[in-house]
């Protein structure tokens, strides 16, 4: 069923307990997000998509891509794009085609558009390794720009579970490096809802233990720039157990040998990135047992200040006790928030001076325009990609699926 253009969603999450004794770890789960809210009053449909007709006719509205993608690792093509039953599906395939192992879907309109509100309502494909996208960029790519520069503007680049991913790229202004590669001004935001850079964890019964643990099985790199541990007294009282010298530091394993327990949160931290397969673990160990009251931990890394990427998707926090691990809190974020499971909206306002990310309604991201001005199709692009976790045979059979997809003006603007 299609919904209003205003429907928001309240992310929560639950840090599952199991075992005695626990930390004070339910907590309801709000997006950063600035106050402002999309209001429909102010606009008017001047085009839509709802995919509620007939597959053969989708060209009428839409050029589907008919080619291979050699920046990313699928070709695309129309047998993967289907549209039935109110949705549009762009699939992926494992198959050998255009010389690429994967196929997926990619589409833009015929039409060109210019400023006004984008909204589209999709779900992710179910698994690391794609990218869910939502975008606008001028075309064709060497066309002449009359006001402005050829830009892209990526509404969402989404990646499973719930991940999403504002990028504005100047297509212009291209420049070479010494070492040859080229590159452009770009400006990225990444938001994944459900987990949180920094957690803090104050046990409602305390636990003596020789070993702590954090553990995950993240199928990404796990990127920990603190892990504090507080005795008696907790984090305003007690000692920081992890700052003892004799303390041991034991890691499943490494990608970077940085790590320090005492790290703290912050643009220029080290920390210890974890390998990128199996089990993903640090063991803090005395020679001796220590009662302890609080536990903190701090993860993923920063992109230029801009806000924190790479957060750890599921962890457990543990000690250990009579032969065997007990967990302290845990969080698996693909159960609780989980972008493949629901439909969710993402939308764009673009005028002459700004440009506004919306989520769910709610304004996640608002910069200068400083040279998006030409008019551009709108892009619905499913792609497998390198740079989300390992591609694997989850992936084949995969979609995103769209429900609609509309264009407003101000209603100033519309008469």
């Amino acid at each position: 069923m299609k919904q209003t253009i205003a429907a928001s969603a309240a992310l929560i999450f639950l840090f599952g307990c199991q075992n005695q004794p626990q930390a004070n770890t339910t907590q309801n789960y709000q997006p950063q997000v600035d106050d402002n809210k999309f209001n429909p009053s102010q606009w008017q449909l001047a085009w839509q998509d709802e995919f509620d007709g007939p597959d053969a006719e989708l060209e009428q509205v839409w050029d589907v891509q008919n080619s291979p993608s050699g920046h990313i690792l699928s070709s695309r093509w129309r047998e993967n794009v289907k549209v039935g039953d109110g949705v549009l599906y762009l699939q992926n395939r494992k198959e050998k085609r255009g010389g690429q192992d994967w196929t997926s879907g990619s589409i833009r309109t015929k039409e060109q558009f210019g400023y006004g509100y984008y909204e589209a309502r999709y779900k992710y494909a179910a698994s690391n390794g794609t990218n869910n996208s939502f975008w606008l960029m001028t075309y064709p790519l060497n066309q002449e720009i009359k006001k402005g520069k050829k830009f892209e503007i990526d509404i969402n680049e989404g990646h499973y579970p719930n991940e999403v991913n504002t990028n504005i790229h100047n297509w212009s202004d291209i420049t070479t490096r010494p070492d040859g590669r080229k590159t452009h001004p770009s400006d990225s935001r990444t938001k994944s809802y459900g987990a949180k850079p920094e957690y803090k964890f104050p046990l409602e019964i305390p636990v003596t233990t020789q070993k702590i643990r954090f553990i995950s099985n993240d199928l990404n790199y796990v990127h920990l720039r603190d892990f504090s541990v507080y005795g008696l007294g907790g984090a305003v009282k007690g000692k920081n157990l992890a700052l003892d010298k004799q303390v041991r530091i034991l890691t499943s394993g490494q990608r970077n040998a940085k790590f320090k327990a005492q790290n703290m949160l912050g643009p220029n931290s080290a920390s210890w990135t974890s390998q990128l397969k199996g089990d993903k673990w640090v063991v803090l160990e005395w020679p001796e047992e220590k009662t302890i009251e609080e536990i903190h931990f701090a993860n993923g890394w920063s992109k230029n200040n801009k806000g924190w990427a790479g957060l750890t998707q599921n962890f457990k926090l543990q000690y250990y006790k009579n032969g065997q691990w007990h967990d302290v809190a845990s969080l698996d974020v693909e159960n609780d928030v989980n972008f493949a499971d629901e439909y969710h909206t993402w939308g764009l306002e673009w005028n002459e001076q700004e440009i506004v990310f919306y989520f769910d309604g709610k304004e996640i991201r608002r910069e200068k325009n400083e040279f998006a001005h030409s008019p551009s199709p709108i892009w619905l692009s499913l792609a497998i990609i390198k740079w989300d976790g390992p591609v694997t045979d989850k992936i084949n059979g995969t979609s995103m699926k769209v429900d609609y997809v509309r264009y407003y003006k101000k209603v100033a603007d519309a008469k």
